[in-house]
């Protein structure tokens, strides 16, 4: 059983949300729901929490009001093996949300996410100092989703072609 399990505060969208992250994860489920009853905070019947899984990871999105919207000092990271996986994760994720530069973007919701290129990791922790340079300047310059080829030659110095 999972030890720590993100709780995600929604406005009143906590099942919309957690239908739409498993269709976009292809691998998920609800494991439960909670509804309000009588003399609680939320309207009689309204979901007040849904328990969920994505890939195996548990969550839980609670509908508590306004009071608290997601900011970008929380976010998560998606590693992807390749550009199909960024592009599948970066659209679905994006569409009514807004893009952010060096791979981040922000869901319909509010909720910061990280498209990554797995091999990101391993560029980083290069031995080669001028290599994680080139790497790391090709990253800030990303304006929005990772373009791995791109940040491949540019790791390796190899110019793109035009």
């Amino acid at each position: 059983m999972q030890k720590i399990i993100p709780n995600l505060w929604f406005d009143t969208q906590a099942e919309e949300a957690a239908n739409f992250y498993i269709s976009v994860f292809g691998d998920g489920k609800i494991t439960s729901v909670m509804r309000y009853g009588p003399d609680t905070p939320g309207p009689e019947g309204t979901v007040m929490s849904v328990s969920f899984e994505l890939r195996g990871q548990q969550f839980v999105g609670i509908n508590g009001g306004p009071l608290f919207p997601f900011t970008e000092a929380v976010s998560f990271e998606i590693d992807c093996e390749s550009q199909e996986e960024i592009d599948h994760f970066w659209d679905a994720l994006v569409e009514g949300g807004e893009p952010g530069p060096c791979g981040w973007l922000k869901d319909r919701y509010g909720l910061s996410w990280q498209i990554v290129p797995t091999e990101w990791n391993t560029m980083m922790t290069d031995p080669d100092p001028v290599k994680v340079q080139r790497g790391m300047q090709a990253m800030l310059a990303t304006q929005g989703k990772f373009d791995v080829a791109a940040l491949r030659a540019a790791f390796e110095g190899v110019d793109q072609p035009a």
